[in-house]
């Protein structure tokens, strides 16, 4: 019987999930209420209130699995490159590839720093994919591919330009700016190098 109420449990929340993730990157939180979210998983709000505080807490969720899977896809875009340069590059430009959707944008970099604050969506974003870049960083210092210098202003300041670049691409019409963008950050990746 407990594994019957687990599993409906489990269905519940992964139906408020979806279709809160689906209603806040067609909409944008503020205009998603949880009238929305619960008409369209098919629950009460009883049974949002059960698994989420309200709303906020509700969008934290999908915007951990959204910085989750973006954190994923560019770790494996960039495990798949056995160079440590190439590794750089392929994480990189695999960030500005997933970060072009605009459900990921409005979600990760549009409404979660404004409706969390920027500390609470910085540490999450942290915790997801910086850290990625971080050491990605690092070990190209350690291996001199890099100057040495310190490595967390550096991860920040590329975390930023990579931050911005998306959300400029989500105003974008022009279908090559993507291409152009990522030609621009190719070449800003290879004037840190040593020469």
């Amino acid at each position: 019987m407990g594994t019957v109420r687990a599993r409906q449990r489990d269905r519940t929340r992964r139906a408020l999930l979806d279709e809160a993730r689906r209603l806040f990157a067609e909409r944008g939180y503020a205009a998603v209420g949880l009238a929305d979210v619960v008409a369209a998983a098919g629950v009460t709000k009883g049974a949002l209130y059960h698994h989420f505080d309200g709303k906020a807490d509700l969008f934290r969720a999908v915007l951990a699995e959204v910085q989750e899977e973006v954190g994923d896809r560019v770790a494996a875009s960039a495990d798949a490159e056995p160079d440590p340069w190439d590794r750089l590059t392929a994480g990189c430009a695999a960030f500005l590839d997933v970060t072009a959707s605009p459900g990921v944008q409005r979600i990760m970099l549009v409404d979660g720093p404004a409706v969390l604050g920027w500390h609470t969506w910085r540490t999450m974003d942290e915790a997801a994919s910086a850290r990625h870049l971080h050491e990605a960083l690092a070990d190209l210092v350690a291996r001199g591919v890099l100057p040495d210098q310190p490595v967390a202003p550096l991860a920040r300041l590329l975390s930023g330009a990579m931050n911005e670049a998306a959300l400029w691409l989500a105003d974008s019409a022009d279908p090559g700016d993507l291409a152009d963008t990522q030609r621009a950050l190719e070449r800003l990746l290879a004037s840190l190098r040593h020469s």
